[in-house]
């Protein structure tokens, strides 16, 4: 099946001040992540946030804000994204049923979205050098686990490229200028 920018909603998942210290390869990541959201806002795909108990684990990462500049984080104390009725929402009112999820950590809040995603008949599609765990080993699983119930796993080039969908263009010209 192919993602197609019409039907598509990015999704970060609490790239946190507390919590990106202690994620694995954190400096890739938020450089990944940061080149995602860019083409996602050049190919006009909106882009939810959330943020799990900002109190303790504080505000999203400076660097992530930057790139989602009119997006109020939905906070959460649930795992899943899905157990926050204001995410069910806004992700209902959206009418996309492709969800690009970047974020951390991928075994579990990932995870846990990812699963009830699938239940709730959304299609979600990790970008799995835009999610990450405190532990390498624990993100491996967990991309196994979601690509053997049914979720889309990909780049962010790889994505952008899908959505970007022809060449030629200059929305094309753009995202291959970002890429590299």
């Amino acid at each position: 099946m192919r993602i197609e920018k019409t039907n598509s909603i990015g999704l970060v998942i609490d790239i946190q001040e507390r919590l990106i210290p202690q994620i694995a390869e954190q400096e890739l990541l938020v450089k990944n992540v940061q080149i995602l959201l860019e083409g996602l806002q050049i190919l006009g795909i909106p882009v939810l946030i959330t943020e799990q108990y900002p109190k303790g684990l504080g505000p999203t990462l400076k660097e992530i804000e930057l790139h989602l500049p009119q997006n109020s984080p939905i906070e959460k104390i649930a795992f899943s994204c899905c157990d926050e009725q204001a995410f069910l929402g806004a992700l209902q009112r959206s009418g996309k049923k492709q969800v690009i999820i970047c974020g951390i950590e991928t075994h579990v809040c990932i995870l846990q979205t990812v699963l009830d995603l699938l239940e709730c008949s959304y299609l979600p599609v990790v970008i799995a050098d835009c999610v990450s765990s405190r532990k390498i080993h624990d993100k491996e699983i967990a991309l196994a686990r979601m690509r053997q119930e049914g979720a889309v796993i990909s780049s962010y080039e790889s994505i952008l490229f899908e959505l970007t969908r022809i060449a030629g263009s200059d929305t094309f010209k753009t995202i291959s200028k970002l890429v590299k």
